[in-house]
């Protein structure tokens, strides 16, 4: 659509044209299986280093640019203190002094699509039809636990700074 006019522009998709909201996400960690009442995810981005070089018998004084490592920066996440332990558990087997086992894991986070469906529980992002991230090789770096104060009547928020090697999209970008 062009900048400043009134016509709407046809989607070729149809109903796929209206954004997803950010309000709806759900969260899961694969191995662990744990729950938790997530309020807030930040940090989700990738960073392609560039690679200047210049040949010595190349015409030009401008260097060519290739693509050099990915990197992506930490996600963070708050969530609400519930009674499910499994998710504490893995939490406090990553920051914890002694560490029994592996604790890489694989989270995926969906957008969920509120025109057309509401999840209520944890499922297969890949056959879900929604938008959704999987960092590979997740596991906490960081946990800051919630402060208390009598005089409040808030949720209990924790937040915790998840490392995560890669990530995927599903559904898978086409070109």
């Amino acid at each position: 659509m062009a900048f400043g006019s009134t016509t709407e522009a046809k989607p070729a998709g149809g109903a796929n044209a209206y954004p997803y909201t950010k309000m709806n996400f759900a969260v899961s960690i694969s191995s662990q299986a744990g729950e938790a009442a997530f309020s807030e995810i930040s940090g989700l981005d990738a960073t392609v280093d560039v690679i200047e070089f210049r040949q010595g018998n190349a015409a030009s004084l401008a260097p060519s640019k290739i693509p050099g490592l990915v990197k992506h920066g930490n996600l963070t996440m708050k969530f609400g203190i519930t009674s499910s332990t499994n998710f504490r558990n893995w939490i406090f087997s990553c920051i914890n002094h002694q560490r029994a086992g592996s604790i890489r894991t694989d989270i995926v986070i969906e957008l969920i699509d509120i025109r057309t469906q509401m999840i209520t529980t944890l499922r297969d992002a890949a056959t879900s039809g929604n938008m959704a991230w999987v960092l590979k090789n997740a596991w906490v770096t960081k946990y800051t636990g919630t402060d208390l104060n009598a005089l409040q009547s808030e949720v209990a928020i924790e937040t915790i700074e998840v490392a995560y090697e890669y990530m995927d999209s599903i559904p898978q970008p086409t070109s």
